[in-house]
């Protein structure tokens, strides 16, 4: 349950990219991007920072690491594999990050952005729950943000993954509300 929002609050939306939501997950893709959209809208109209999160691994240190993971070998990407989807329209003022790795703080300048703002609270959602969404959550409580998790706004590629991140993780982190509630905190 979301208690309270921080004045200085900022979304920050994880991989809502062109290649990264065409990728097969768990609960559904259209209203993660819906309530995503609804998010931003939201948190233009309070004037509040909206932080567009990209990622591309390609040639970080983690791409290079050994894993027990049985990912088929790329093939092409399209041209606008990194572009932010359509309907989470950039704006001026936005800002951008793109991440290497699950964290979009780690080797970002996504804190020194947020600080220059003096934001104090982050609103996270995006894809996919278990690695962008909760490997910026764990950083974002290690610099000290209180975090608000839109658990309709976020997705997996694996169910128990997302549900373990809603169930045990974010929890420990920060609160958890719907969309709808989250909007509603930041009218008050």
């Amino acid at each position: 349950m979301i208690t309270t929002l921080d004045k200085n609050t900022a979304l920050v939306l994880i991989d809502l990219q062109v290649l990264i939501v065409q990728l097969p997950v768990e609960y559904p893709i259209a209203p993660v991007i819906e309530n995503s959209a609804k998010l931003v809208a939201a948190f233009r109209e309070a004037k509040l920072p909206v932080v567009l999160v990209n990622v591309n691994p390609m040639g970080s240190a983690g791409s290079k690491t050994r894993k027990d993971s049985n990912r088929p070998a790329g093939g092409t990407l399209p041209d606008n594999w990194l572009d932010i989807i359509p309907e989470i329209k950039m704006e001026e003022g936005d800002i951008r990050i793109t991440k290497q790795t699950w964290n979009a703080f780690f080797g970002t300048q996504l804190h020194d952005e947020l600080q220059k703002k003096g934001i104090t609270g982050i609103v996270l959602a995006g894809v996919a729950t278990s690695i962008g969404v909760e490997g910026t959550a764990r950083s974002a409580n290690e610099w000290g943000y209180n975090i608000a998790f839109a658990s309709d706004a976020m997705t997996d590629m694996v169910a128990a993954a997302h549900d373990n991140s809603l169930k045990y993780i974010f929890p420990r982190l920060g609160e958890i509300g719907t969309t709808a509630e989250i909007i509603e905190k930041l009218g008050k």
